[in-house]
Formats: structure tokens, sequence, C-alpha cells
């Protein structure tokens, strides 16, 4: 129950916090609400930390218009109630590791941002770029890759009608994603944090 989580100070949570951690959010706006009630999951945001020294942790994600980095702080804010869940991978990360981690999302840096959700498209998306940060920098693929009809079909009480009129009147049934609930999931991650930021 959302009521019975944690909070914590954003200052403790910044230090618990390790360059390849998972962060996940939840965007308050229309587009992104159907996300998460599509996946029947609180999330429908998520980005991965880049960085820790300095004044704060750096989050790298893929956002309209552009993909980029941002301040943990400013990540936090954008969350419906700063409802946060943070994730780690089960095996340690060298720091060739964590270099290569932020050597990845800078790759990916400034690209467009794919409103269509297609996995292979030369655009992004949140979960499709955190989950290629950690595969090339790690090799663990994390979150589920599905269809449109399968992810659907486990959730009769999606609103289809929304994602048909988000797709100008026909669903790519078949086009291929990745989502920010399965990446949140995935058994390669554990978590660190669910609940709040003050």
């Amino acid at each position: 129950m959302e009521h019975e989580l944690p909070w914590l100070a954003p200052n403790d949570l910044a230090r618990r916090l390790q360059v390849g951690d998972v962060v996940f959010i939840r965007i308050p706006v229309l587009p992104f609400r159907r996300v998460a009630a599509a996946t029947n999951s609180w999330t429908n945001h998520v980005g991965i930390v880049v960085d820790v020294s300095g004044k704060g942790p750096k989050v790298a994600e893929s956002k309209f218009p552009l993909s980029g980095t941002t301040t943990l702080s400013r990540f936090i804010a954008r969350s419906e109630r700063r409802r946060i869940a943070v994730s780690r991978l089960n095996q340690p990360l060298s720091l060739e590791q964590q270099q290569s981690i932020a050597r990845a999302a800078r790759r990916r840096a400034a690209i467009f941002y794919d409103t269509g959700f297609d996995l292979f498209s030369r655009r992004q998306f949140c979960s499709r770029f955190v989950r290629e940060v950690l595969h090339e920098a790690t090799g663990t693929l994390v979150g589920e890759v599905e269809s449109f009809s399968a992810l659907l079909a486990r959730n009769p009480a999606a609103d289809v009608g929304f994602w048909r009129l988000w797709f100008f009147g026909r669903i790519p049934w078949e086009r291929r994603t990745v989502t920010p609930a399965s990446l949140l999931e995935s058994p390669h991650l554990h978590a660190v944090f669910d609940g709040f930021v003050r």
C-alpha cells in the first residue's frame, strides 16, 4: 500500500545511490499515466544514475524532446507526490563498468524521444535507453521485450481507445517494446529504495 511506503530526505537518498542505479518515477501527464495503467504499475518513467560526485547525483534519461542528463533533485521533482524507486544490479559493478555506463549514456544523448515506443527506431524512449545503457556497459539485459498485443492482452482493463487515438487509429500490435514496469520487475535488479522523498 502506498500510504505504508517510507519517506526519505533527499540528501539521505543521494548518499545511498551508486552509478548504475535505476531510478523509477511517476510522471502525472496523461500519456504517461496511460503507460502506467497499461502495464499495471505505478511507474511510467525511468532513468539511470551516471554520476554521484560533485553536488549531487546525475540521472541520464530519454525524455521529450531529447535525451540527456539531469540532477537527481529535478528528476524527483517531476514525480507525482515525489514517489521514487531505486533498483540496483544484483552483481556489484566494477569501476570500469561504472565508467562504461556513463559513456554509454553520453553516446545516447541528444536523441529525439520516440512517442511510438518502438524498440528498433532511430529515436529513444526511457526504458529502452536504460536497458541499452546497462547492456552495453555490463552485458546484462533488464526488462522484457514484448509486443503491444501481448502487453495489452495481459491487462484487459487497459484503455485501448486511448492507444488507438495515440497511434492515429491503428495500434501497431506486433511492434516490440520494453516498459518501465518490466525493468522494475527484472530479476537482475534488486530494490534499494521504494517510497517518497520529502
